[in-house]
């Protein structure tokens, strides 16, 4: 098997530019050099990188009319990517991200060199202090942040996908515009018989964060689970699921205001088209419980 080539792929809402400077500066310092890389501009104009930082390989920048939202602005680095037919396996960095290893892409080519199924690789999320919120590691419970292994889901913040995977499964779900994508795509991969790997050595500092600082959190992940299990659980799963998750939301959400957002997602979600129907097959359903996650949780 040839040696993969690599992009890099970087959506950015043009409010973080030295942030993506110096994201963009670590990628430079990887010490195998990604083939292309993309940057997107998600309703905002970007600045000329690859006339103020040195960097590798072919740099092409994409400015979007308007916010398409993180899975929109990645399809379009991911169309944009297809079209010159020329990578095997994209890395997508969130902008705000910092690679401190000057190893991560070679490691990247490595892992999906070594395994034609590998489909999806999810990196560690840490911060400048090197710790792991438990959010951003893919297992139940208390889960240990370096214990890698194959997973059912992955992080948006670092990870790489095979694009034959992707001309196979298809792309991020953009009408979710924020929230789950990352699940629609790992179920349907998953489904398909492709593989998810969490590479805990593959690290991408990150600040911490709360996904409720976006004003859009409590109605639009609402609004997405439901999308999510309507478009890709068996039938007799998606009450299951629903009910699981809607006494989650019940016994940790603290705020009026914000349960009343959530109630308004959910009914959204339930009024709204949810787009195509696939539901993985219950084989599907029995290799993500065997790997520690059903998909009722």
């Amino acid at each position: 098997m040839r040696t993969p080539r690599i992009a890099v792929a970087v959506v950015t809402m043009g409010n973080r530019p030295d942030e993506v400077d110096a994201l963009l500066e670590s990628v430079a310092k990887q010490d195998v050099a990604p083939a292309r890389i993309v940057v997107v501009g998600n309703g905002c104009p970007l600045p000329d990188f690859a006339e103020r930082l040195s960097l590798p390989g072919e740099v092409t920048l994409l400015e979007l009319d308007e916010n398409l939202g993180c899975p929109g602005g990645r399809n379009q680095a991911l169309a944009q990517l297809r079209e010159f037919g020329d990578v095997d396996v994209v890395v997508e960095l969130d902008d705000d991200g910092l690679l401190v290893d000057a190893d991560v892409l070679r490691r990247v080519r490595d892992l999906f060199a070594a395994d034609p199924k590998l489909g999806i690789v999810g990196f560690r999320i840490a911060d400048e202090h090197g710790e792991t919120q438990q959010r951003h590691v893919p297992r139940l419970g208390a889960a240990d942040p370096m214990r890698g292994g194959y997973v059912t889901g992955f992080l948006g913040g670092g990870h790489a996908l095979r694009s034959a995977m992707l001309d196979e499964i298809g792309d991020w779900p953009a009408q979710f515009f924020f929230a789950h994508e990352e699940t629609d795509l790992a179920w349907r991969a998953a489904d398909a018989g492709w593989r998810i790997l969490y590479a805990p050595e593959l690290l991408l500092q990150h600040p911490k964060t709360s996904p409720a600082r976006h004003a859009i959190y409590h109605r639009v992940t609402a609004r997405n689970r439901v999308w999510l299990v309507r478009r890709r659980l068996p039938l007799p799963l998606i009450p299951v699921h629903l009910g699981v998750w809607t006494l989650l939301t019940l016994l940790r959400t603290r705020s009026g205001a914000g349960l009343r957002a959530w109630l308004g997602g959910f009914v959204e979600g339930l009024r709204e088209p949810a787009g195509e129907r696939r539901p993985m097959r219950w084989r599907t359903v029995w290799r993500l419980s065997r790997l520690g996650r059903p998909p009722v949780i």
